[in-house]
């Protein structure tokens, strides 16, 4: 399901003075009308990194034993590109696991010895994961996010593209645009095993008397377009982020899991957005779940406890309401 607060009442639309309501719903400065799920837009922070980490291992840019030593930031002429922390050597599993900047610069513009996807590619992997097109899911308002490239960046500012916006769009930073839904399919991709899936909220349509009427069969957008031993090298690096990495909160769940929290900087503002996803069981994933909350600061002080707690929901209740043996 879809879950957004802040929500509204719908009975409004039932009552006498549903006009006045709507009117007063509209001017709401919280937007509690926008589907924030499939209409709202966010740069993605460090959830996109098992996506760089997919396309990098398939593009033979970096292997399951690429090492490189992240410093606390790197200097690229006068720029400066920070990490969160000096990280020391790292490979893939674990850059994902601490969630080093410092890595995903190297694998999507290129540093030390690691040459880099570089824009076009990134951008074909970001399309092949389902970015910047609506997902297709049997709602109306969907949002198509934005991915950057050169040609958008002249029109829209007026300026050329620098290795700098490579770098950025490699942690999901600068220009990049993503919807809560898209994020959550392309996450999806690495826990299924490598098929992009039409999202659908209608399962089947019965009549009054139960009988079948409709049933939706599953819908692969797209498949194979990253090797599987390459998606499990990733899911490792998610795993390793429950067991040794930024998302140990999930260790205590009843089944196991894999994570990835997402510190989001924003446009105009020094408030970061939170974002956490994870999968379980990580052996075989049942639910794939993504938390945003809005300028709520930092992933794993925000995001990842609310994820915490759906999780131990879902799996001490069963599919959301029904006990485990019904």
């Amino acid at each position: 399901g879809l879950i957004k607060i802040p929500s509204y009442d719908n009975n409004i639309f039932s009552q006498p003075d549903r006009n006045e309501k709507y009117q007063t719903l509209l001017e709401d400065k919280n937007r509690s009308m926008l589907n924030r799920a499939i209409a709202g837009v966010y740069p993605s922070g460090s959830i996109i990194k098992p996506i760089i980490a997919s396309a990098g291992l398939q593009e033979n840019v970096i292997f399951s034993d690429t090492t490189i030593y992240a410093p606390a930031e790197i200097t690229i002429g006068e720029w400066v590109f920070p990490d969160w922390k000096e990280h020391g050597n790292v490979d893939v599993r674990r850059a994902i696991a601490v969630s080093s900047n410092v890595f995903f610069y190297a694998v999507g513009g290129g540093y030390d010895k690691i040459s880099g996807l570089g824009l076009e590619r990134l951008k074909k992997y970001f399309e092949k994961f389902g970015f910047g097109k609506p997902t297709g899911i049997d709602l109306t308002g969907e949002s198509s996010g934005l991915i950057p490239d050169e040609k958008w960046k002249q029109e829209n500012k007026d300026e050329p593209w620098y290795q700098g916006d490579t770098y950025h769009l490699a942690i999901g930073q600068g220009d990049f645009l993503t919807t809560p839904l898209q994020m959550l399919n392309a996450i999806c991709v690495i826990a299924n095993g490598g098929q992009l899936l039409k999202p659908r909220l209608i399962n089947k349509v019965t009549d009054w008397q139960g009988n079948l009427v409709k049933e939706y069969k599953k819908e692969i957008i797209r498949e194979n377009f990253v090797d599987s031993n390459n998606l499990q090298i990733v899911r490792e690096g998610m795993r390793q982020a429950v067991t040794d990495g930024s998302a140990r909160q999930l260790q205590d769940l009843p089944v196991s899991s894999a994570g990835k929290t997402g510190t989001a900087q924003t446009p105009n503002s020094d408030k970061t957005h939170a974002w956490f996803t994870a999968f379980a069981p990580y052996e075989n994933p049942e639910i794939a779940i993504i938390v945003l909350i809005e300028y709520g600061g930092a992933g794993n002080e925000a995001a990842e406890p609310v994820a915490k707690g759906i999780l131990q929901y879902y799996f001490s209740t069963g599919k959301f309401g029904l006990t485990r043996d019904q």
